[in-house]
Parts: C-alpha cells; structure tokens; sequence
C-alpha cells in the first residue's frame, strides 16, 4: 500500500484555507471523454453535481459507445440543462486524441478545464481547492494542478494512496515520467492553448504526460497537490491504472526496461520538436542533452543524461531510469 498523506506536506505555495476569493466566478469546462460507461457514469456526473464550485459546465465527447452511456449523458443534459451540459462526438482514435479533441474545440469557453475519467468520484471540493491553488496572474503564463488520489476498488473499498513525490515538479522530470493522472487535473487557458498547438497526428501517448511535459517546458507552474481530491477506481475496464502497488511498479519498471518507455520518448520528442520554440532556453538545453543522450555510446550517454537533469521523483524509479539508460533503453 502507498505511503499515507502527510497533512503538512506542500510543494509551491498554497493557501492554508481555501478562501472563495474571486474564484467561484471562475468558469471550468469539465472535460470528460466516455466509452462504454454506463456502470460507474451516474456516480462521476452526481460528483460534478455536488461540487462546492458551482459555476462549472460539463463537455462529455463519446467516442462511440454501444451501451447506454448515450442515454444517461441525455438523462443528465435534460436534468441539468444545456447550458450545463454538451455532448460530442470524438474522433475514435482512443483516449488520449479523444481528450485533445475537446482540449482544441474552440466551442469550449472557459477560464479553466478539468479532465475527468468517467468512472471516477470527485470529493465535494475538489474544483474549489484546484482552482485556489493556481496563480490568478499572469494569465498568459500556463499553470496546471494536478493532485493524489485515494484509490478504491470497484465497489468503493479502499486501497490506499497513488503515490506520493516529494521532488519539484520540473521539465527534467517530465522528460522522463508522467507526474500524476489527468483525472486530478486542472489547466489555465495559457496551457489549454499550448495544447492546442499540438497537431492533429502528434504520436501522444498520453494526454496527462502531455500536459505536464508542456507546461513545465514552456516555463509554467505545476502545483501537485499531496492531499487526494478524487476517488481513483481501480477495475478491470482501467486503461492506465494508478502505479500504486509494489506488482504494478515492476511491471513499469520492467516496461522501461523492455524498450517501451524508450517508444514513448521518442513520440514525446516528437510532439515536443513540433513547439520546441514555445520552450526555455534551459529548457531547449535539457532537451538537447536528452535527445543527444539516446543516440550517442555508454559513457557519453551516461555523461549526457547526468548533464540533463532528468530524474523520476523516487529513488526506485531513478535506479530503473539508470539502468534504462546502461541499456541504450531511453
């Protein structure tokens, strides 16, 4: 079982209490791409519902379902009110483009935008806390949130905590390791416009890693927030699970080693040469020594991954990450 929270924890600077501020003025477009979800739909949608954020509208993109998904979204959308809820239809191309369909739909007006999973359930204050601990200036600096979650079964027992990393969220850390789910997340207008900029037929691997290898790059601000603001439902219907557990460690570690993770970097490195001008220019520096690591022999591979800073956020996962690099598997 992962590490417990610990109440005291803080990475950026965050409030002691959540004040309303201006914030619950704030605009969120909830995000939420379905497939199949009629089980656990009703739960997730009730969540939205009881948020203390009340001034939300939910945007749910259905990538062809065949169960009664499509009805319940309409039983909702009558409810609520079209003003609360948009349904459309995705490009069929699996998560991850589903979500960027909704991410570049200029339709979508916001002041920020959530991803949510569709079995998922939100606790009651998790807009009101995300939205709190993101700068409200500048605007044209891209910011994200993202957080823990309290990882549930299929029935709602507990199993414990996703992870918890005490390392700064950073570009040298992206490179190498998605930070937290896309389900906890939340982004500003400057980073849902960084997204947009990624094309049509970028290789992305996943929307989440995607977020935070854009925003840290281009010199946003990632707060990751140790206190869980969701319920993380853990089945057999998950696509990517919550990497909580010592067995589902191995066998991301054991990826890393196959020459998987070295798959994804190189479809990362894609879509990041695609807004490489978009970066710092530390940041371009620690992309250069990253690329010129995986192509160059062991010692100067080693050299090189040593001068780019990138590291993972425990010290299992660095050892992994070292012997990737021995093996030319980065």
């Amino acid at each position: 079982m992962a590490e417990q929270p610990k109440d005291n924890f803080q990475l950026d600077p965050a409030p002691s209490v959540i004040t309303e501020r201006s914030t619950d003025r704030k605009k969120v477009a909830i995000l939420v791409c379905t497939y199949n979800g009629q089980r656990f739909l009703r739960e997730q949608l009730d969540s939205f519902i009881n948020q203390t954020h009340e001034n939300w509208t939910i945007h749910a993109s259905d990538d062809g379902s065949t169960d009664a998904t499509l009805e319940i979204l309409e039983e909702y959308k009558k409810q609520l009110g079209e003003d609360k809820i948009a349904i459309w239809h995705g490009p069929r191309q699996g998560f991850a483009k589903n979500f960027l369909s909704l991410i570049k739909n200029r339709e979508i007006v916001a002041d920020y935008f959530a991803f949510s999973d569709q079995d998922d359930i939100w606790l009651a204050d998790k807009l009101t806390r995300s939205i709190a601990q993101i700068p409200q200036t500048p605007t044209s600096k891209p910011h994200m949130y993202c957080s823990r979650t309290k990882l549930v079964n299929a029935n709602l027992a507990p199993l414990g905590f996703s992870p918890l990393f005490n390392k700064r969220p950073c570009f040298e850390n992206a490179l190498v390791q998605s930070l937290a789910g896309a389900n906890t997340m939340l982004i500003n207008n400057a980073a849902r416009n960084l997204m947009c900029r990624i094309v049509d037929d970028a290789p992305v691997v996943a929307h989440d890693w995607l977020a935070y290898l854009l925003v840290t790059g281009c010199g946003g601000q990632v707060v990751f927030d140790q206190q869980p603001t969701l319920l993380y439902r853990q089945h057999e219907g998950n696509l990517i699970g919550a990497n909580a557990t010592f067995i589902n460690q191995i066998i991301r570690i054991l990826k890393m080693l196959s020459g998987r993770f070295s798959e994804w970097s190189t479809q990362n490195l894609i879509t990041l040469n695609s807004i490489r001008t978009e970066l710092t220019e530390d940041n371009k520096c620690t992309l250069e020594r990253f690329e010129a690591a995986r192509k160059s022999g062991l010692l100067s591979r080693l050299c090189l991954m040593k001068k780019s800073g990138v590291h993972r956020q425990t010290l299992k996962g660095n050892i992994s990450l070292v012997a990737a690099a021995i093996l030319n598997k980065i």
